[in-house]
């Protein structure tokens, strides 16, 4: 993805998004979906918005900064997040087939005892 600021030139030659982030439009070269770029740059907006009205700086650059570390915090805390249910899911998964080796085993073994009761030995 390649942002540039309205009025600046760009060097590729992927569709354009014309998006607003804070009272401030960006051209975004991108080869993946414009309304999902779009999307991010809404996120990315209503973000620095919420931190501005919660603070008294009006410096847009410190706003960003204070918006892009929210935006990672929530990143890093779903991160996280994802990799604690990769965990509980491989634990169950392991027990999941310990218990299916265990019940296959008992299977086997009622198998062999049945087919050993039912036969003719001779001494």
């Amino acid at each position: 993805m390649d942002l540039t600021k309205t009025g600046m030139e760009a060097t590729t030659a992927s569709p354009t998004v014309r998006v607003e982030i804070y009272n401030q439009t960006y051209n975004i070269r991108s080869d993946g979906d414009t309304e999902y770029i779009a999307q991010l740059a809404e996120f990315v907006d209503g973000r620095m918005r919420e931190i501005s009205s919660g603070t008294l700086t009006v410096d847009s650059l410190k706003v960003a900064i204070l918006a892009a570390l929210h935006i990672a915090d929530e990143l890093h805390r779903l991160t996280q997040l994802h990799e604690q249910a990769d965990s509980q899911l491989a634990a169950r998964s392991g027990e999941c087939a310990d218990m299916l080796d265990r019940l296959l085993k008992v299977r086997s073994s009622l198998e062999q005892e049945k087919g050993n009761a039912g036969g003719i030995s001779f001494s």
